[in-house]
């Protein structure tokens, strides 16, 4: 299995917005920008119902950890309000076409949510990404502008922060810059 990355690049954020809206549904765009802003693992999201966000923050319990998690949404209040104002509070949010043998509706499947975000992803010449690149993408970017490594560590359910900053990429980012740092100052002389 190959590893997913975080989408590092805030305007390769916005082209995956723009794609999945072209490809896809509003559903999509939205699955998508919640991932990217609260961190949860796909199989957490796909089971929340309206009644779960409309009071603008999500609380629950997450299904690989059993622990309770409470995550503010206020930042997105504008695209909750719009996203669900046409959808019963027993709904799923992110709602299949597919329906269970009673009739019943049902959430979307974590391979269904991976190929749309997949689909959309290569569209804009991304690689390496998948349902787990949200999350990814959420660490990464609050990481970037806040350096909480203690909050995020919390957040994801991590025993150090050498394992959430390599998960979100950060270390393979420093070493990145630290080689070629390196590397420059000591080989950068010409012989012409």
């Amino acid at each position: 299995m190959n590893s997913v990355e975080p989408i590092r690049d805030v305007k390769k954020i916005q082209e995956m917005k723009e794609a999945l809206a072209y490809y896809g549904s509003e559903r999509d765009v939205f699955l998508f920008n919640l991932g990217i802003n609260c961190g949860l693992r796909v199989s957490d999201m796909l089971g929340l119902k309206k009644k779960d966000i409309k009071d603008y923050s999500i609380q629950l319990r997450e299904q690989k950890t059993r622990k309770q998690k409470k995550i503010p949404l206020y930042h997105l209040k504008k695209d909750i309000e719009r996203y669900i104002q046409f959808i019963g509070d027993e709904e799923y949010l992110f709602k299949s076409n597919k329906t269970d043998s009673n009739g019943h509706s049902r959430p979307i499947s974590r391979v269904q949510a991976y190929r749309i975000l997949n689909h959309s992803a290569k569209s804009i010449g991304l690689n390496e990404i998948g349902t787990h690149s949200m999350r990814k993408t959420f660490g990464y970017h609050y990481y970037k502008k806040t350096k909480d490594i203690a909050l995020l560590m919390d957040l994801y359910n991590h025993s150090s922060q050498s394992v959430t900053l390599k998960y979100i990429g950060i270390n393979q980012d420093l070493l990145n810059e630290s080689i070629s740092s390196v590397m420059e100052d000591i080989f950068s002389y010409s012989v012409y």
